[in-house]
């Protein structure tokens, strides 16, 4: 088989830098601002998206949901791991579709599952991945040229037509002073990648992310580092996938891998498989070694930097054996196996499932439940070859995801402004609320007082009416005042200033007595007159 991975990466110079050609500083603030506003968006928005790792064998399914709690830590919140029969292991899967969707299917019952969104990768050997240089180009650019095939044709030689692949690229290095970058190419038979995905519908879930197992594996170190802090030199991390599957050596230097195929034979294979003869095991593990070693003393030559340690994944049970005989065969380099689960929190409910000796074979599938839809792209603003995916409708898919998450955000807003006028409203409530009771905190006195008040009112309104009619009744009588008025005022002219009146009666009619005293009979008289 060729080796699709010798120089995958090439090494950085100086004057390389990871940036676009300058733009006005209008453009730069616009850049600034969308993609901070695509970073924190596109972190909620990944935080929200569920995504199952889906890894599958001939002879397993393994399924495992992580996520990440309020202080960042992860968590292993599902694992299953679906162990079944009836498919030769050397058989390739993809001629088996129904009976591996069938067997998905029990897995994700008994797994308990509720998640439809799914990351799969595909084997090494589906994938081709090159590293192509071109002339500088501007994204626009570089997105005309992909849309025209243009690119590739003059830029990848491929036996087959290109609409037969499904391809994905990103720019990992922009080299301005040599006015050249590099891309990364990545391509599979869009066949191939159907019936994966069928396989993945057959089996009730959806395809979102179709990886290539190197990068899954790649981004369950990236995530574990992280997570331990213990990065190694120089941002330098080497991992041996070893195996009767899969055999390559990744290099992750300054963010980006380097990988080389290691070459076994089949007789090998089933050396790994069934042999326990020495002889036959010591001639394997040397053929092996001297590949690693080559390797290891490319990359140390290029790039002048001392692999001391390599991580180790494999899916054989006797992998410890063939450690021990890795080292003694390449004494200056430690062999040991990768935990993907290391620094991860694990729910006492999975401790049983996930407690095996070798739990490297799960690097796989770990890597992908570290996947989150990247539905803005942000990935790409945290570190290059992040965010491969296969899938040939993944534009279509990402804008689907893009439109529910602003819809969401809309959503979440419009909630959050309801919510908000509604807390305003309550406490309004619960003010006027208090103000009220405070002002009828008396109320018992003042229902006194009014019931007396109204009992005085009641008793003044009777007298009133007395009044009243007493009125009304004096309205009726007729006076005489005047006519009373003008006698008097007569009499009183008449009296003579020595005589005086003791009493005065009228009869109401036309008879006045008077009685009193005077001091002779003249003045009598004059009254009389």
């Amino acid at each position: 088989m060729n080796n699709p991975f010798t120089n995958l990466f090439k090494k950085k110079t100086d004057s390389a830098q990871d940036i676009a050609p300058q733009t006005s500083s209008s453009n730069k603030k616009e850049g600034f601002f969308s993609k901070f506003f695509k970073n924190k968006l596109g972190k909620s928005t990944v935080k929200g998206e569920e995504v199952i790792g889906l890894d599958f064998s001939s002879n397993e399914i393994r399924l495992a949901q992580i996520n990440s709690d309020k202080s960042n830590q992860w968590i292993l919140q599902k694992f299953y791991a679906h162990k079944f029969e009836g498919i030769p292991e050397d058989a390739n899967i993809l001629d088996h579709q129904d009976k591996i969707a069938d067997e998905l299917k029990i897995a994700l019952q008994k797994g308990k599952f509720d998640t439809s969104n799914a990351a799969i990768a595909i084997p090494v050997t589906s994938a081709i991945i090159r590293v192509v240089t071109s002339p500088l180009m501007t994204d626009e650019e570089l997105n005309n040229a992909v849309k025209t095939d243009s690119l590739w044709e003059n830029l990848v030689q491929l036996t087959d037509n290109l609409d037969d692949y499904s391809i994905f690229h990103q720019v990992i290095n922009r080299d301005t002073t040599g006015n050249t970058m590099d891309i990364l190419f990545v391509a599979s038979k869009l066949a191939d990648i159907n019936s994966y995905t069928d396989i993945v519908e057959k089996g009730g879930l959806n395809a979102v992310i179709i990886d290539v197992k190197c990068f899954a594996l790649k981004s369950a170190v990236d995530q574990i580092n992280q997570i331990s802090g213990t990065i190694d030199d120089s941002n330098l991390t080497a991992v041996l996938e070893f195996g009767l599957d899969e055999n390559y050596v990744m290099i992750l230097y300054e963010n980006n891998p380097i990988i080389t195929d290691i070459f076994i034979r089949g007789q090998d294979r089933k050396t790994l498989v069934e042999s326990d003869n020495p002889e036959e095991m010591d001639a394997l593990v040397r053929r092996y070694i001297t590949q690693v070693k080559q390797a290891v003393q490319d990359f140390e030559t290029k790039y002048e930097k001392r692999i001391r340690n390599l991580k180790v994944t494999s899916n054989l049970e006797n992998v410890e054996t063939y450690l021990a005989s890795f080292r003694k065969n390449l004494v200056n380099t430690g062999f040991n196996l990768f935990d993907p689960l290391d620094g991860v929190k694990i729910p006492a409910q999975l401790e049983e499932s996930i407690n095996l000796s070798n739990r490297s074979h799960l690097s796989t599938v770990i890597g992908l439940a570290f996947r989150k839809l990247d539905v803005f792209g942000y990935f790409k603003f945290v570190t290059a070859v992040k965010n491969i995916n296969l899938l040939p409708n993944r534009d279509t898919m990402m804008k689907q995801k893009r439109a529910k998450a602003f819809s969401n955000f809309a959503f979440k807003g419009i909630v959050g402004i309801v919510s908000i006028v509604y807390v305003v409203l309550f406490g309004l409530s619960f003010w006027q609320i208090n103000t009220l009771n405070g002002k009828i905190a008396d109320y018992d006195q003042v229902v006194q007082n009014h019931e007396m008040k109204s009992l005085e009112a009641s008793k003044a309104a009777k007298e009133l009416g007395k009044l009243k009619k007493a009125l009304q009744l004096s309205k009726s009588i007729k006076s005489n005042k005047k006519i009373s008025f003008r006698v008097l005022a007569q009499i009183a002219s008449a009296v003579p200033k020595r005589v005086k009146f003791l009493k005065l009666d009228y009869n109401g009619s036309n008879q006045i007595i008077i009685e009193g005293l005077a001091s002779n009979d003249q003045d009598i008289l004059k009254i009389n007159k």
